[in-house]
């Protein structure tokens, strides 16, 4: 079966992370005193942050607690104005090999679509910066396009249902109108995201080295293989049509 749609992460697998979505999180976990190592937050890397909110304030306070949920919340509102305020003022870049992957798969015809554990507002803020949401549609779809991306997903779009749930994967199978998941690769930086493409069934659930995760962070979670650039998929999807 030929390769048909790839769906990539955001944040460190092809926009270029410095750790500043960590630090903005950090801001608002030491203003609301949330108590969360680097490593902690780290780990925690491609959950959708409320819900990583709400995991640490758990942690935090104990299950159960009342304040587990304002908590969450006012953290929340924090992070995202902090965040927000980050990208808009801020540059914005692709990460090493990205754009040579996204005009290979042009070439091809192979669909991308992006999905990521932002809200919708903030993968606008970049998406706009890289130039690679002007022509979507309102539904954030544009199968036409000759560069940039041709889907862009968040769990906004699917009922709030982030990573690891397969649903924003079989979302932008469903907007390419594709059923068959071994025509499907999925990628992305961090443990999440690992899971999330072993969760939707797809034919290669595949990490990167080079963004929020290292190689040796991410060997032992299950995987189809680890990439020290997203542009090395280009002789994965070379070598399956031999």
């Amino acid at each position: 079966m030929p390769i048909k749609l790839i769906i990539l992460d955001m944040a460190g697998t092809t926009v270029l992370d410095q750790h500043e979505v960590e630090h903005c999180f950090k801001l608002a976990a030491d203003k609301n005193g949330l108590l969360a190592s680097d490593e902690r937050i780290l780990a925690l890397q491609g959950y959708a942050k409320l819900l990583v909110f709400r995991m640490l304030w758990e942690e935090q306070l104990g299950k159960g607690s009342e304040q587990i949920e304002p908590n969450a919340q006012k953290s929340y509102l924090d992070f995202t104005e902090i965040l927000e305020n980050h990208y808009k003022t801020n540059p914005i870049y692709p990460t090493e090999g990205c754009l040579e992957l996204f005009s290979y798969l042009h070439q091809h015809g192979i669909t991308i679509a992006l999905t990521t554990g932002f809200y919708r507002k903030v993968a606008n803020i970049i998406l706009d910066k890289l130039g690679w949401g002007q022509s979507l549609n309102g539904n954030y779809i544009n199968l036409q396009n000759k560069e940039g991306i041709h889907i862009s997903i968040t769990p906004d779009e699917v009922g709030g249902k982030g990573r690891p749930a397969p649903d924003m994967i079989e979302y932008a199978m469903k907007m390419a109108g594709i059923k068959d998941k071994s025509e499907v690769i999925n990628i992305g930086d961090t443990p999440v995201d690992l899971l999330f493409g072993k969760n939707a069934g797809v034919r290669l659930a595949l990490g990167v080295c080079n963004g929020t995760h290292t190689r040796e962070q991410l060997v032992s979670y299950p995987n189809d293989g680890l990439l020290e650039k997203i542009s090395d998929l280009i002789d994965i999807i070379e070598n399956d049509k031999k």
